[in-house]
């Protein structure tokens, strides 16, 4: 059951107001997507171009994909936080 009252050229309602645009922006319209595929794009060049002398002490593939997967997964845990509130 609604009711509305009316007081001069203001109506209430009782029933909660329809939202029609969501609060979060879409992931690409974001510059959260912008910092993060700099950031993936940089470990892998750092990867790419770093000294692979024979001392062991190289940034290579496996540090590189280890780094990547850590920064995609704190992006989509920064999502995640971005549409639940």
């Amino acid at each position: 059951m609604t009711t509305t009252t009316s007081h001069e050229d203001v109506t209430y309602s009782d029933k909660p107001a329809r939202r029609l645009t969501t609060e979060t922006k879409s992931a690409f319209k974001t510059t959260e997507l912008i910092v993060y595929i700099l950031a993936v794009v940089g470990v892998l060049v750092a990867s790419a171009v770093t000294d692979t002398s024979g001392d062991n002490q190289a940034f290579g593939a496996r540090s590189a994909w280890l780094y990547v997967t850590l920064l995609t997964i704190g992006y989509m845990i920064s999502r995640g936080l971005a549409k639940a509130q």
